[in-house]
Formats: C-alpha cells, sequence, structure tokens
C-alpha cells in the first residue's frame, strides 16, 4: 500500500471512529429513554437494563456506519484541500481515481463490517431483545412491585401493593383487570403473594372482595373471599407462540417465508426486508463514492469546497430517501425490488464514471499558478 494512502486511510479511520461513536452516543442515548419506564416504574435491574441497551446496539451500527463513513470522508478530504496537501498529492501526478483510493478502500471494509451486522449480528442481538422483553413482560415474578405505586403490568391489568414484607408477602393489595373491556373488576385484599405457575405468574389473595358492575343493567356486585386467585398472564402470548418480525430473522427465513399464515399474511414485507439487508450495506461505498465525485471531480479550488459539500450532502439525503422509498414501495409490490439493486449499482457506477474522467486544464491550472505565488 503506498504511503500517501496509508496516511490518507490512518485519518478516514480515526474520524470514522470518532464519528460512529458520537453518533452511536446519540442515537443510544435518545433510545434509552424509551427503557427508563421499566426501571423507574417495575424495578428493573441496571445489570438487564444494560443487556437491553446493548441488544439494540448492531441495529445502531447498522444504520450510523454509512453515514459515518461518509461524513469523515467528506471532512478528511475538505482538510487535506484547506491544508494544501491536495494539491501536492495532485503536483505528484495522482490521478482522481487515486485520490479516492483510500477512501474508496475505508467505503469496503464498513460495506463488509455492515454486511456482517446486517446478516447475523442485527437478527441475532434483535431477536433475544424481543425474546427478552416478551419474557419480561410475561414473567411478572421478574418486577419488583413498588410499594404505595400503580404498577402496570399489561396494558390491561393494573397492581397496587401497599406495602411488601421481605419475606414477599403482600399487603394492602388491590389489582383492576380490564381484559374484559365490558366487563371490568376490580378486587382489593388484606394480604397475598405473587406465585409463579406453568401458566404464568398469578396473585394469590386473601381475607378481601371483589367488585364488579354488570354491563347493561349498571348494578353493582360485591362478593367477599378468603381466597382467590388472579391470573397476570398475557393470553395467547406464549413465548412459543410469538411471531418473529422482520428484524428478528436471518436471510434465509426472510427470503423464503414458511407456510405459517402469519408469514404469508406478511410475504411482501419479509421479501422486502430480505433484499433490504443485502443492498443496504452497500450504501458505504456509494456514499463515500458520491462524495469523492464531488469533491476531486471538475475545477480544483484549495480555497474552499462548501458548496461541493453541500452538494454531496443533498445527493446523499435524496439517495437515502429513495432508497427507503423503494423499501417501502417493495413492501408493498415486488415489482420494486429491481429498483433497489438499480438505485445502488447505478449510483456507483455514475460516481465512478465521474472520477475517472480526465479532469480539464482549466480545472487545474488556477492551482498550480495559486501555488506558485
Amino acid at each position: 500500500m503506498p504511503s500517501i494512502t496509508r496516511y490518507v486511510l490512518g485519518q478516514l479511520v480515526a474520524a470514522t471512529v470518532f464519528v460512529t461513536l458520537a453518533l452511536t452516543f446519540a442515537i443510544w442515548l435518545t433510545q434509552s429513554l424509551r427503557l427508563i419506564d421499566y426501571i423507574v416504574n417495575r424495578g428493573l435491574p441496571a445489570s438487564t437494563f444494560l443487556t437491553f441497551v446493548g441488544l439494540l446496539l448492531p441495529s445502531f451500527l447498522g444504520v450510523v456506519l454509512p453515514v459515518a463513513c461518509f461524513v469523515a470522508a467528506l471532512f478528511v478530504y475538505h482538510k487535506l484541500t484547506m491544508d494544501s496537501e491536495m494539491v501536492v498529492m495532485r503536483a505528484a501526478g495522482l490521478s482522481q481515481l487515486q485520490l479516492a483510493r483510500p477512501a474508496i478502500l475505508l467505503g469496503v471494509i464498513v460495506t463488509l463490517a455492515v454486511y456482517s451486522i446486517s446478516l447475523y449480528f442485527l437478527p441475532a442481538s434483535f431477536r433475544n431483545f424481543k425474546d427478552l422483553q416478551h419474557a419480561f413482560r410475561s414473567d411478572f415474578s421478574a418486577i419488583l412491585l413498588q410499594e404505595g405505586v400503580f404498577t402496570t403490568v399489561t396494558d390491561e391489568i393494573t397492581v397496587y401493593v401497599r406495602e411488601r414484607s421481605p419475606e414477599g408477602e403482600l399487603r394492602g393489595i388491590l389489582v383492576h383487570d380490564n381484559r374484559d373491556p365490558k366487563k371490568a373488576v376490580t378486587m382489593m385484599a388484606e394480604r397475598g403473594a405473587l406465585v409463579p405457575s406453568e401458566s404464568g405468574p398469578r396473585v394469590v389473595m386473601e381475607n378481601g372482595n371483589r367488585q364488579e358492575v354488570q354491563p347493561g343493567t349498571g348494578r353493582f356486585s360485591l362478593l367477599y373471599f378468603d381466597r382467590y386467585t388472579v391470573e397476570l398472564a398475557d393470553f395467547g402470548n406464549a413465548p412459543q407462540a410469538r411471531w418473529r418480525e422482520p428484524k428478528e430473522r436471518f436471510l434465509h427465513e426472510l427470503l423464503s417465508p414458511s407456510d405459517d399464515r402469519r408469514d404469508q399474511r406478511y410475504r411482501l414485507e419479509l421479501l422486502a426486508e430480505g433484499h433490504q439487508r443485502i443492498v443496504a450495506p452497500l450504501y458505504s461505498l456509494v456514499f463515500v463514492v458520491i462524495g469523492m465525485a464531488a469533491l476531486l471531480a471538475g475545477e480544483f479550488n484549495r480555497r474552499g469546497q462548501l458548496k461541493r459539500v453541500l452538494a454531496a450532502i443533498a445527493c446523499v439525503a435524496a439517495l437515502e430517501g429513495v432508497s427507503l422509498a423503494l423499501h417501502d414501495l417493495a413492501s408493498r409490490n415486488t415489482a420494486a425490488v429491481p429498483a433497489m439493486y438499480a438505485a445502488v449499482f447505478l449510483s456507483i457506477g455514475l460516481g465512478f464514471f465521474v472520477l475517472l474522467r480526465k479532469p480539464s486544464r482549466s480545472g487545474q491550472q488556477p492551482a498550480a499558478e495559486a501555488e506558485v505565488t
């Protein structure tokens, strides 16, 4: 590898790492706020919280790395231009493609990294995340009931505990069960306990009452009991019956959906996600090639390249919008799948075509004269 390539590539890698860390932290912070409820209201241990967030990391990196690679390329090459290092490289006889080689090499490396994320780490981590999330929601024994707080177990069940003894006994229990909206039930008891079972967690209450308003008549019904059991399991959502979302599936599962009723119902979405897994990593290279074509082609001006930088950003933003639109369209019509590939390869081809063109002499002469002066 030529020394100039190593020199520029070293700066590109350092800038990419910095931008990746900054963007990942920003996204990680915003996404973590969604899980704060589990700590504040459900007593989620910090270790489990970190596991949740860690499992989301591959999904962040798959989005961040192509953008970080593009931003790093723009920053480094603009800096080389402003420091007149690019002038020296051009004067040494390096072509536009040779100047762009370090950035293209970085784009290839990042593309391979994103492929590893897209094809393995993303589905594996997101599958573990959803399994852990589902198990946590289904297993109420993992939730620490806070004293004096109304805890929403599911969307239909709310539990209040006045006091919880070190032995696990619950005192002053209130359970509001709204799983049947037409027949909501409220139960209160002096004491009880949280008991796991094969069908899911349940609350065993002692010395209490069950209150209900009869639908239609509006008649209030009050039943006193010595012992009463309330099932807290989320009916119909056993872990083994949970349908895998597209992001949880590996490539072969996306491109070859099973005969399951839900798989057939969402067949187009699964296929679109599968092709997106193949296409999306290539945008790391596409973005870099677009950036290099914008900065290196045409007339050279070391005084500043703001317009070219903005043009590159606009092109990348437009291409990203096209990618999202084609993905959405492919989830409804498979005819859009070829367009997903065409957008990538046409962009790469156009970028290399611009880089391979010989710059006009009128574009090089002012720079050479400026250096002599």
